[in-house]
């Protein structure tokens, strides 16, 4: 069996683009428009994220805020062309669209919890971390085979 064949790579494809999709998201900087990081995470749809930052008079220019982009961008485009073949590659292996989401959800949400304790100095309140009990529970029973 090939890898591409594997059962659990495709989710596994799914949670970790989701992982880095949010941590892009997260460290896209204040300063960079929000239409510029579309537009350059996403090279479909260039058209409209420009038509867009000019109807937006208001915020920083193009120009300003391209000078301030980094590399989460491009994590975000990255992050996003995972998931979406993941997905893809998860139904055709026989998961079902009910738990696949849910499990690669639930997955993304566990990873992202010591990044946002860690890199973005994120609290964990008592409620959060019974949620994360449930949410493992849940994870533990949807991904049996």
């Amino acid at each position: 069996m090939t890898l591409m064949n594997s059962f659990y790579l495709p989710i596994l494809m799914a949670i970790g683009g989701g992982v880095l999709y949010h941590v892009g998201q997260k460290a896209i900087p204040p300063t960079v428009h929000p239409f510029v990081a579309v537009t350059v995470a996403y090279s479909v749809g260039i058209l409209l994220c420009l038509v867009a930052l000019y109807l937006d008079p208001g915020g920083r220019s193009f120009s300003a805020s391209f000078k301030e982009l980094n590399w989460s961008v491009v994590g975000v485009g990255l992050g996003a062309v995972v998931i979406e073949i993941g997905f893809l590659l998860a139904y055709r292996h026989g998961w079902n669209i009910n738990a696949a989401s849910v499990v690669c959800n639930i997955s993304v949400a566990l990873l992202l919890i010591p990044i946002g304790l860690v890199v973005f100095r994120e609290h964990l309140t008592l409620r959060h971390a019974a949620g994360i009990g449930c949410c493992l529970v849940g994870l533990y029973l949807l991904s049996k085979r």
